[in-house]
């Protein structure tokens, strides 16, 4: 048997970098100046972030919806706290892959803010840049764009070329770039970025830490694995000192940094980094919170690049199920759990269990981010793989046929 291919959609860490940016997102939204009204409309809002926190987004999302009614009462509809809890509201709703729903909140939220603030004021491009990364993860990348240059040029005239929320929209167009493949347009804006936090909030500050682990995340995507390492672990470095060996960020740096030894088949380093930042996690988290999970596939995955089927099967298991719990059984983390389990059964020969999983993964895919997104034409590649295994070679072609248009498209 020849080496076995990677599971196509394995790398949630590439997702998984967007998560720590929503999250700023959200608590600075609900601790903005925006926020002196009812104690009660507080006490949702901080309620809602601790269950953001823990991974508990569907008990998120009925406390922003709480929230969110408190300030439509007391203070009618387009109050611009409304608007604020509204952006709060979508955020979760595009956690759990309501892209349609997250959308309509983004776009009401944005409307009064704007209107009650005025076009230029740095809230609208917050908001702004939260409506592109909806679309940046639902693949209509030339809209994300659009929305991403437009919220770098609200904060830049609003808060000045050097304000540390501008790095953050710089970061953030520079993660669409990247998303592209458009490598050389991403690594100026990360740097640009980089410098910025540096200088702002000092070489050791957590944001100086999330720059360095995406910039190493862009070199890792080149393959230049030689400028990634020393990166990652300066991050690692910095956050192990200013929060301690035991923290979610420590984490998620272990988790890189790991990605990118075992990428390299440096399998003995990479699995003591996997196992410490899964201690972490689900001492901090719990058993059943997705970061969980991403780093049980990961996990996995390492174990499936060296044919050791037996351990990777559970862990993928144990990562599928906590994602349909938190995440509900039709989000694009699932489709790329499932589209892993069939990859795994694939490679065994074990055909009749792989089928049914595939279908699975490209169904939820087409309905959550759309039949023109690439995850889409790399599903349908996964399943021709398949379909050749068993020998129906003209379903096999059409499904090439059927990826190769897709990724002939720029998505919009």
């Amino acid at each position: 048997m020849g080496s076995p291919s990677k599971p196509g959609l394995s790398s949630v860490s590439k997702k998984f970098l967007l998560f720590p940016s929503a999250l700023v997102c959200l608590t600075l939204l609900f601790s903005g100046a925006l926020f002196a009204q009812s104690d009660e409309w507080k006490r949702l809002n901080q309620e809602a972030v601790s269950l953001y926190q823990q991974g508990e987004y569907k008990r998120a999302a009925l406390a922003a919806q709480n929230a969110l009614e408190i300030a439509e009462r007391e203070l009618g509809p387009n109050h611009p706290v409304v608007g604020v809890s509204l952006s709060n509201r979508a955020l979760l709703y595009r956690s759990l892959g309501q892209y349609a729903e997250a959308e309509l909140l983004y776009k009401r939220a944005l409307a009064i803010v704007e209107t009650a603030l005025g076009p230029n004021h740095a809230d609208v491009g917050t908001i702004i840049g939260s409506l592109a990364e909806l679309y940046r993860d639902q693949g209509r990348y030339a809209q994300a764009e659009a929305l991403y240059k437009r919220s770098v040029a609200i904060k830049e005239k609003a808060l000045g070329p050097h304000h540390p929320s501008v790095a953050t929209s710089l970061n953030n167009l520079a993660l669409l770039y990247k998303a592209t493949g458009q490598y050389a347009q991403a690594e100026p804006l990360y740097k640009r970025a980089l410098a910025i936090w540096e200088k702002a909030l000092g070489p050791e500050h957590p944001d100086v830490a999330q720059g360095l682990n995406n910039l190493a995340a862009l070199y890792y995507s080149r393959g230049d694995y030689a400028r990634a390492e020393p990166l990652h672990k300066r991050a690692l470095a910095i956050r192990e000192k200013l929060l301690g060996p035991h923290h979610p960020s420590v984490a998620q740096s272990l988790n890189e940094l790991a990605l990118l030894y075992a990428t390299q088949n440096h399998y003995t380093w990479a699995e003591p980094l996997y196992r410490r930042s899964l201690a972490i996690r689900e001492k901090i988290f719990g058993p059943d919170h997705p970061e969980v999970a991403t780093t049980l596939n990961n996990l996995a995955a390492l174990y499936y690049s060296q044919r050791q089927y037996g351990q990777a099967e559970p862990l993928y298991k144990r990562a599928l199920t906590i994602w349909e719990k938190t995440l509900g059984p039709e989000h694009p983390k699932v489709a790329t759990s499932v589209s892993n389990m069939a990859e795994l059964y694939r490679v065994q020969g074990q055909y009749a269990e792989a089928e049914p999983l595939y279908k699975r993964a490209l169904s939820i895919l087409e309905k959550t981010v759309g039949p023109d997104h690439s995850d889409v034409a790399t599903a349908l590649e996964n399943y021709a793989k398949l379909l050749r295994a068993m020998d129906r070679e003209t379903e096999a072609i059409e499904m090439e046929a059927q990826a190769r248009a897709i990724r002939a498209k720029r998505v919009n």
